[in-house]
């Protein structure tokens, strides 16, 4: 299965392409076997194959005068195999150091994972205790905003000594206004009877004008009887 990426950097657009985890596998266990990890050159496995045959072929000649040719090709099918050996050994302690590497990285892995646990843990704590502080400093700001509220007021005894200076001073009032009240019914009465005194005199009076005048008229007939006579 192949996927494509598409790469954009310095206003060029580049496109790579990779293989799938099993075909991966694939082409690197071939590359392993064959060594080979461009296209250009023989293979050294078919190298070895090649020397190999050669040399085979050279041992089932029925000559007697070959063997100083056999044992060049035996030597030099020795030396190959030794030549692709050699990388097969490297490859292999690549193999187990990438091995540990990964096991390595498994295990730092872990602790990360751990950490990252025990991070998320400490901050959840952390958080509850920030509420609780913010709490307790809210509680803390009322109680002084009380404290200098009630700093504020004078103290019990001086508070109890006005009001008492204060029921004293009302109770003075009261007796006061007792004496205003009773005072002004008094003369209330004695107006009423000043003017029942004067309402007496003018009547009084009326009547005393009244019968003078009555006299005056009667005075004044009997003269003019006389005077008739």
């Amino acid at each position: 299965m192949m996927k494509g990426r598409r790469i954009a950097g310095r206003g060029e657009e580049l496109i790579s392409h990779a293989f799938g985890p099993l075909e991966d596998d694939v082409i690197i266990k071939q590359r392993l076997l064959t060594r080979t990890t461009t296209t250009r050159g023989e293979p050294p496995l078919k190298k070895l194959q090649k020397k190999f045959t050669a040399f085979a072929s050279e041992i089932d000649k029925d000559s007697e005068t070959n063997n100083g040719d056999c044992e060049k090709f035996y030597k030099a099918f020795l030396q190959e195999i030794a030549t692709f050996e050699l990388p097969l050994l490297k490859s292999r302690a690549v193999v187990d150091a990438n091995v540990r590497e990964k096991e390595s990285f498994n295990g730092l892995q872990e602790e990360i994972k751990t950490q990252i646990s025990q991070a998320k843990s400490d901050i959840e704590e952390l958080k509850k205790q920030l509420e609780e502080s913010k709490v307790e400093r809210r509680h803390k700001e009322e109680c002084e905003a009380v404290r200098k509220l009630v700093s504020a007021w004078p103290p019990r005894s001086d508070t109890e000594r006005i009001i008492a200076d204060l029921e004293a001073e009302i109770a003075d009032l009261e007796a006061e206004d007792e004496r205003c009240i009773r005072t002004v019914d008094l003369r209330r009465k004695q107006f009423s009877l000043l003017l029942h005194v004067v309402d007496e005199l003018q009547n009084t009076l009326i009547e005393d004008e009244q019968k003078m005048s009555g006299e005056e008229l009667n005075e004044a007939g009997g003269s003019d009887a006389m005077a008739v006579d």
